[in-house]
């Protein structure tokens, strides 16, 4: 496949790019309201203040409003090409992730040097995981639900539009991953100056899933699968901390393992690699 989504026997005509943008809008000021919404107006946590209303708003508009002004041309692969994708979605999910820890520790390194003290925040609680602490195995469950929900959301909408008017997917993968990780505001909130520990990992986590997308022709089911255990993987820590490190590490040791083979074999820099 070359530069665009598309192979030339399949043109399609996107939806009109003012529409894609006003769901983009939508859908940002959707997830970042429940950040401030309910301390602005505290007749609002009828709907924010349970989980089907937080759910309703941080994907049901976004879905909502995608379906009536893009429609499901970007979804209309998601579940092809299953083996492709499932090689594609390990090698990328493994190495980009192998990647976010050296990143990760870089900057872990620079904070040594520069401002030790912030690094004191990252002890602070997750709230997600203080969220779920009170039923671990329903928010394992529920992670495979979001994770569903924001790879339609945000691979298969935000990033997909993309694939229907050619050109490369390197930049649209870029800012849309930047977006995925941008609205993951409660980390900013929660670890303050040592929230940039945090994002250069979500960034390239949707990367990874964007480049899935590409590569395996517009599934989203391993996205939405790997998504789901990244996600699932941190609330089984809460059940039994050995085995959620397991659970997580394993899967991106055996996606790293089968992109060491695919660039031995020659045929990454072919299918895997940007460009």
């Amino acid at each position: 496949m070359a530069e665009g989504f598309l192979p030339p026997d399949r043109p399609r005509d996107p939806a009109p790019q003012g529409r894609y943008v006003a769901g983009v809008v939508i859908t940002v000021l959707a997830v970042v309201s429940q950040y401030f919404v309910p301390s602005l107006v505290p007749a609002s946590l009828v709907l924010y203040g349970n989980l089907p209303g937080d759910l309703f708003v941080v994907y049901g508009i976004p879905v909502l409003s995608f379906a009536v002004l893009v429609g499901g041309a970007p979804l209309r692969d998601w579940s092809k090409r299953m083996g492709t994708a499932s090689w594609e979605g390990l090698r990328w999910y493994g190495l980009l992730s192998l990647l976010a820890l050296v990143v990760v520790l870089a900057l872990a390194i620079v904070y040594e040097f520069v401002d030790p003290a912030a690094l004191q925040y990252l002890s602070r609680p997750n709230p997600a995981l203080t969220q779920a602490a009170a039923n671990p195995w329903f928010y394992v469950g529920l992670s495979f639900v979001v994770g569903a929900f924001e790879e339609t959301i945000f691979r298969g909408w935000i990033f997909g539009y993309w694939r229907d008017r050619g050109g490369s997917w390197l930049v649209p993968a870029a800012w849309t991953s930047a977006i995925f990780a941008g609205v993951h505001l409660y980390y900013g909130f929660t670890y303050g100056p040592a929230a940039p520990l945090i994002f250069p990992t979500l960034f390239l986590l949707g990367f990874s899933f964007a480049a899935t997308y590409r590569y395996s022709g517009g599934n989203l089911v391993l996205p939405a699968l790997l998504h789901g255990e990244n996600d699932a993987s941190a609330y089984l820590t809460l059940i039994n901390t050995e085995i959620g490190a397991i659970v997580h590490y394993a899967v991106i040791l055996v996606g790293g393992l089968l992109g060491l083979i695919a660039y031995l074999r020659a045929d990454g820099p072919a299918r895997g690699a940007p460009g």
